[in-house]
């Protein structure tokens, strides 16, 4: 890795993130920021937080392969790199099925993608691929800096780091709820939840890892939502992200909930109960 993400960054929808939040999140003390809603190609979003920033790292979370070219997004990679060398961490993916009708041969598009990549000079250590089942780990780790997983436990993340091996980076996204009553936490959890309980990729992962039918029905069961949403104050917070890194990930994003919410005064309870500065 030439992108030095520290442990702990934030994620955040693209339409939710501007420059004068990525200051706020510098000065917390967080390594990086992951822009996440299917960033478009020509990345003006993370250059325009990258120029209100000093230090920290902006990363996208990820960009689909379906919607951007290799080439457009390349190209938008090395204007990035030459103004802010060091700091951009280009993140790509497949996204799911329901998304796209071109939505074929996932695998064999991914590795055309990195392919394009490769031909456009993007570095290996440069970009990062969003994954979840086995293969894609593996791909992950021989093609790109390493892997971005989303909607899964630290449970997902030591079964990633045995599949990926000990090198590859490995930057989970956890979502989180500042709250300690486990009922209002559940009531801001499950929106951000279910909808990805109907999509394929996301539901086959979560059965690979022993959820079952009856948790993934509806709007999932208290237990596949505490699993997934870590709530309570900001030490037990704070204890489900440490328990990433302590299944083995390099990095994990703290995605804040209610996502239309302030998230600098959830971020800030955080950063003190992780000791960042």
């Amino acid at each position: 890795m030439t992108v030095e993400l520290g442990r702990y960054g934030i994620w955040r929808g693209a339409r939710d993130l501007n420059p004068e939040l990525a200051a706020q999140v510098e000065e917390l003390g967080f390594g990086a920021i992951w822009i996440g809603g299917s960033p478009g190609g020509d990345l003006q979003l993370a250059e325009s937080l990258l120029a209100a920033t000093d230090r920290i790292a902006v990363a996208t979370g990820i960009v689909n392969m379906w919607k951007t070219p290799a080439d457009e997004v390349a190209a938008s990679y090395h204007r990035i790199e030459g103004k802010y060398p060091g700091r951009f961490l280009l993140g790509v993916g497949i996204g799911h099925p329901e998304a796209t009708s071109e939505y074929r041969s996932p695998y064999a598009t991914m590795v055309e993608y990195l392919d394009r990549l490769d031909e456009a000079d993007v570095p290996v250590e440069g970009r990062a691929l969003a994954a979840l089942g086995p293969r894609a780990l593996r791909l992950a780790a021989d093609r790109t800096a390493g892997a971005h997983p989303y909607l899964t436990p630290p449970q997902h993340t030591r079964e990633a780091r045995e599949v990926m091996g000990a090198g590859p980076l490995l930057a989970p996204e956890q979502k989180v709820v500042l709250d300690t009553d486990p009922e209002r936490a559940h009531f801001v959890a499950r929106p951000a939840v279910k909808p990805y309980l109907s999509l394929t990729n996301y539901r086959s992962n979560l059965l690979r890892l022993g959820w079952t039918e009856q948790d993934l029905a509806g709007e999932g069961s208290d237990r596949l939502i505490d699993a997934l949403v870590a709530h309570g104050d900001a030490a037990t917070v704070a204890d489900r992200l440490t328990a990433h890194l302590d299944a083995g990930a390099d990095h994990v994003c703290a995605q804040v909930l209610p996502a239309a919410a302030d998230p600098v005064p959830t971020l800030s309870e955080l950063a003190a109960a992780l000791q960042l500065r």
